[in-house]
């Protein structure tokens, strides 16, 4: 049983690793060139971390701004993380916050974290406390560990911006109901 446990976390391993790998899918590329915005997001990935495929990290943008266009929500936040790195394309902390607004509003956790931490910190936009409060926590009411964040945040905060904070959270919550 040790053995096939063994085994199994090893081949793991060398397929995260790249070491083993599947080429592409005809079927993959076909949808993907036919506009399914799926198929696209999963090509980009093997475009991005070279599974099956040479790491190619713009060929990952184009597959990734293929399906973000789309308004997937997964693709809206690798793209932005693509723009926020600076990873296939300039860095350019407008853009990664375009992309990570719009993930982030259909509830990608990490997309909403990412904001977050973009608002507190001034990156790409005027620095705001109160709007990068509500993005953290909706981020941590979707499961990511959002504790230094916030501790930083209500440091700065006073009582009235992190009541201003909390309705604000409630009101994203309601103009996009998949925030949450």
């Amino acid at each position: 049983m040790i053995r096939v446990f063994k085994l199994a976390l090893l081949t793991t391993l060398i397929t995260i690793s790249g070491f083993a790998s599947a080429e592409i899918d005809a079927g993959l590329l076909e949808r993907a060139k036919q506009g399914d915005a799926k198929a696209q997001y999963n090509l980009g990935f093997m475009y991005y971390i070279g599974d099956g495929v040479p790491k190619d990290k713009k060929e990952a943008v184009k597959w990734f701004r293929l399906a973000a266009e789309q308004g997937h929500a997964y693709a809206q936040y690798r793209l932005g993380n693509m723009y926020d790195k600076g990873r296939g394309v300039p860095e350019d902390d407008k853009e990664a916050m375009k992309w990570f607004r719009l993930a982030a509003e259909q509830g990608i956790a990490n997309a909403q974290n990412n904001l977050g931490n973009m608002y507190a910190t001034g990156q790409g936009v005027p620095e705001d406390y109160v709007i990068a409060y509500a993005w953290v926590n909706l981020a941590g009411a979707n499961g990511t560990d959002v504790t230094r964040v916030k501790e930083f945040l209500e440091r700065k905060m006073s009582p009235e911006d992190k009541s201003e904070a909390q309705k604000l959270t409630g009101q994203l919550m309601k103009d996009f109901p998949d925030v949450y």
